[in-house]
């Protein structure tokens, strides 16, 4: 059985917080995606709740050392098989919380990860901070970025569950795919590279032939998915 380590991060603030109800939703898409593939796959889920980590985050900044807490939360985000990452917009963009947060992960600790991306608001005309925001911080973190990202406003919320005029559930559906046939395709690389080793440019195994968990993340091509 294959096992795969799904983290949602949340910065919402509040209790109860739509930003948390959106990251909720999203990885129940991403569970339901990879059981209707048929694998024998186990899901690993993991919240990451970033308000609980206020006050362990800036003094991180300021002394340069994770509280415990903190320090698991950080290795959680950086060992999943694949991320989802909501935050709520604060003055056009992502909360400083949440970009405080990924500013203590290591620059290379996201390269080739797998990453949905969602972020709420109050009204629907801040949709694009995931576009002009959330996607260029993770390019830069070199993550591999689903194509839909997710965005929720206020109106979106009880609606009908009627496709044609309810977005919301079908941008989550499609998302939740996308992002879980993307770790399925990242893991079985992986899972290729380990066992047969990467052949060097001479045409023989070389010094970095057999690589590791995250070297093989680092060097196998990303694969090409019929996203939809």
């Amino acid at each position: 059985m294959t096992t795969l380590k799904l983290v949602a991060v949340s910065a919402g603030l509040s209790v109860p917080s739509s930003t948390r109800l959106l990251a909720d939703r999203l990885t129940d898409a991403v569970r339901n995606a990879l059981a209707r593939q048929g694998r024998d796959t186990e899901v690993e889920v993991r919240v990451v709740e970033l308000r609980e980590l206020a006050v362990p985050i800036a003094n991180h900044l300021v002394t340069g050392f994770p509280a415990p807490a903190l320090g698991e939360a950080i290795d959680a985000v950086t060992e999943a098989d694949g991320l989802i990452a909501v935050t709520p917009v604060f003055t056009a963009s992502y909360s400083g919380l949440f970009k405080s947060f990924f500013d203590l992960v290591e620059p290379d600790a996201l390269t080739g990860k797998p990453v949905l991306i969602g972020a709420t608001g109050g009204t629907a005309r801040h949709s694009l901070v995931l576009e002009h925001a959330l996607r260029p911080l993770f390019a830069y973190l070199r993550a591999v970025i689903v194509p839909t990202a997710v965005y929720a406003a206020s109106e979106d919320w009880g609606g009908t569950g009627d496709a044609l005029t309810d977005t919301l559930p079908v941008r989550i559906g499609r998302a939740g795919e996308q992002l879980a046939r993307l770790m399925v395709a990242m893991a079985d690389a992986v899972r290729t590279d380990e066992a047969v080793g990467v052949v060097g440019t001479d045409g023989v195994t070389g010094t970095d032939a057999t690589v590791g968990t995250e070297g093989a993340a680092d060097q196998a091509p990303i694969p090409a998915l019929p996203f939809t």
